[in-house]
């Protein structure tokens, strides 16, 4: 699931086809529709599990190196930089390129995507808990994060620049301390060092 997700994630859904699948992965084209009968759609939709939960694994092991959230989103998001400018900003998120072109045509990817966000607001949201918010504003910040980052990775690979990146990081990392009086709250530019 590695090479769809890597060609997905560089090329859209729509534009990959099951023959550069097979060769990025070294498979024979045969063996891909013996494990996906469905063609393309189930390919799509293991893609985006598989990816998902690459970034809950990486989301999971920055919730348990950092002390806040809003470290860890920071931590997230430096990621995000190095990867986007390792591709030379020709990357995207394979989850957001796949959804984008399949999901009102394919159940099976819309629910795998469904739950790959989820699963990310999860963690975040298990993170904000533990600074202090409520369940409620743990929700509802998560998925500010989650969009946000969403966002962020579009703008930075049409502008070729981590910039927008940073910015997001920043300014959630104000938006995602509990316990800062809004008086002695960072600035946007100092919040990410």
């Amino acid at each position: 699931m590695r090479a769809a997700a890597t060609l997905f994630r560089r090329n859209g859904y729509a534009a990959t086809g099951i023959n550069e699948i097979a060769e990025l992965a070294g498979a024979p084209k045969g063996s891909l529709y013996h494990y996906f009968p469905d063609g393309k759609s189930q390919i799509g939709e293991a893609a985006v599990r598989f990816a998902g939960k690459g970034v809950v694994a990486t989301l999971e092991k920055l919730e348990h190196e950092h002390k806040s959230a809003a470290a860890m989103i920071q931590a997230y998001c430096r990621l995000l930089v190095g990867w986007m400018a390792k591709s030379g900003f020709r990357d995207g998120c394979p989850i957001s390129t796949t959804l984008l072109e399949s999901a009102p045509q394919s159940q099976g990817i819309a629910l795998a995507g469904r739950e790959a966000f989820a699963a990310w607001r999860a963690v975040i949201a298990r993170a904000l808990l533990r600074d202090g918010f409520s369940k409620l504003e743990a929700g509802q910040l998560s998925t500010l994060a989650v969009s946000s980052i969403e966002g962020a990775l579009i703008l930075a690979r049409v502008a070729s620049s981590g910039e927008p990146i940073e910015d997001v990081a920043r300014s959630l990392a104000v938006v995602l301390r509990k316990n800062t009086p809004p008086r002695k709250r960072a600035t946007l530019k100092e919040a990410m060092p």
